[in-house]
């Protein structure tokens, strides 16, 4: 047995040997030139990452910014882990008094005579900012301008002849294609890591005033904290978006902004002009967002839903109401609330614009003269005092809610622009009221369609409503007016 296994392994490495070799005009290539091959791919790519490295950074610049702060916030465990024990070259400063709030961010060089694109939270509040350079030198900067909505911010050093980054084309990236960031995680200065573009169009990430601006681009490149208004790249090295935000750490999701609305925002920074935009003063979501009151939708297919109209915005000022369905603007359809809001966005201050709504059932012609978008949203507190119960007042047990007669004179104590209906002076915890945001000093004037001017109508109208479908309620917050749908077991 022996013997013919060792017969047979000498006949079969005689017949391998017997083969003849591969001829020069062969159709399949050797081994070795296959790797080759393949190793210059590798190589090649290689030198691709590499350069795209070398052509960027020198434009990017590591920015420390030193805040004042009264209180601390931070424990006293962070002496140890993040500035090493104490010692004659690292005195421990008092943990618990009070301590400049030192960071550092990113940014990148956009003209040759000292203006810088960064994020705005990078340099909000600063009271000293510095700037360093690739080449080692150190700067300090001003603050150009600001556009907290959408985290845009340009800063100025003194110097001349400084090397620029190239700006892309975000409206061309592909998801799929190489992306690359630049910038400072963690104080590690000029870190370079790469990754792919994983999605466009990203919004409802960073909001303001209730305001989301920006469609993202999102991508795993590697970005953390230190990374934040440094660059994301293309494989030519030409800038696509400015880091801005990132979803847990080591996730695989950063966003970037756009260079495109990088570039239009920071040009009008640059001339010293105030973003100004455009404002209906309405809170909106995509119809069908909130499946518990699609039924009470029936008959309208696509659109969006005005959840609240803001006290005093030009929207309060024409016939639009909540829970109308906005279909059209200006003759152009609308599905989302994104879409809503970027067709708004292309409008002017001033402008008339007309909206096609769907009430109840009904399609109806809304003009609304835009206004500008305010710096902050006025909130109103409800801060309604506690009193004993009336014999006015209607216990809505099954809902969590209590309410009594809105009186002149309630009216006129509390500052409220309206006079009829009934005011909430109870919401239980944990209640279906509570759950669909009803607040205390909060004015019921509908109740389905049907106005109320007091206990009694509030509790026909309740009465003839069913429970099980929804109970639509129009609110008025001392001027902002808004709905809320009650459903009983909801």
């Amino acid at each position: 047995m022996r013997l013919s296994i060792f017969t047979l392994c000498v006949a079969l490495s005689t017949s391998f040997a017997a083969q003849p070799e591969v001829a020069p005009n062969s159709t399949v290539p050797p081994d070795d030139f296959r790797a080759e091959a393949g190793k210059d791919v590798v190589h090649q790519l290689n030198d691709a990452f590499a350069k795209v490295f070398e052509t960027v950074a020198p434009s990017v610049v590591i920015i420390e910014v030193s805040k004042k702060n009264d209180l601390s916030e931070t424990s006293p465990l962070d002496d140890l882990f993040f500035q090493g024990p104490p010692d004659e070259n690292n005195p421990r400063r008092n943990p618990g008094g009070p301590r400049p709030v030192q960071s550092e961010g990113s940014g990148f060089i956009v003209r040759p005579n000292g203006y810088i694109f960064t994020n705005f939270h990078v340099v909000e509040g600063a009271d000293k900012i510095d700037v360093k350079l690739r080449d080692g030198r150190n700067f300090s900067a001003t603050v150009v301008g600001t556009d907290e909505k959408t985290d845009i911010a340009v800063i100025k050093i003194d110097a001349k002849d400084l090397p620029v980054v190239q700006l892309g084309d975000s409206d061309g990236v592909r998801v799929g294609q190489f992306a690359f960031a630049i910038g400072a995680p963690f104080k590690l200065d000029y870190t370079f890591t790469y990754g792919v573009i994983s999605g466009k169009s990203r919004s409802k990430l960073f909001q303001t005033g209730g305001y989301s601006i920006s469609d993202y681009l999102q991508t795993d490149a590697s970005i953390n904290p230190g990374n934040s208004g440094g660059p994301l790249c293309d494989i030519d090295g030409k800038v696509i978006g400015m880091n801005t935000l990132i979803n847990g750490m080591n996730r695989g999701l950063g966003f970037a902004i756009p260079i495109n609305m990088a570039k239009e925002i920071g040009a009008e920074l640059v001339a010293g002009h105030k973003i100004m935009r455009p404002w209906l003063g309405i809170r909106i979501e995509t119809l069908g967002d909130d499946p518990t009151i699609r039924d009470l939708f029936k008959g309208a297919d696509k659109g969006v839903v005005v959840r609240t109209i803001e006290a005093d915005a030009p929207a309060s000022k024409s016939d639009l109401k909540p829970f109308d369905v906005i279909t059209q603007i200006d003759g152009t359809p609308i599905e989302t609330d994104s879409q809503l809001q970027h067709e708004i966005l292309k409008k002017k201050i001033g402008q008339n614009v007309q909206l096609a709504v769907w009430r109840k059932g009904q399609t109806i012609k809304v003009p609304i003269k835009l206004g500008e978008l305010p710096s902050e949203i006025a909130r109103a507190s409800n801060t309604l005092p506690t009193q004993p119960r009336q014999p006015s007042q209607e216990n809505v047990g099954k809902f969590g809610l209590q309410v009594q007669e809105l009186t002149e004179e309630v009216a006129k104590r509390l500052k409220l622009p309206t006079e009829k209906g009934v005011i909430v002076t109870d919401v239980e915890d944990n209640s279906i009221a509570a759950a669909q945001d009803i607040q205390r000093e909060d004015v019921i004037t509908e109740v389905d369609g049907k106005p109320v001017t007091n206990v009694q109508s509030f509790r026909d109208a309740l009465n003839k409503a069913d429970p099980k479908r929804g109970v639509l309620l129009y609110l008025d917050r001392k001027g902002t007016k808004t709905f809320a749908v009650l459903k009983a077991g909801g």
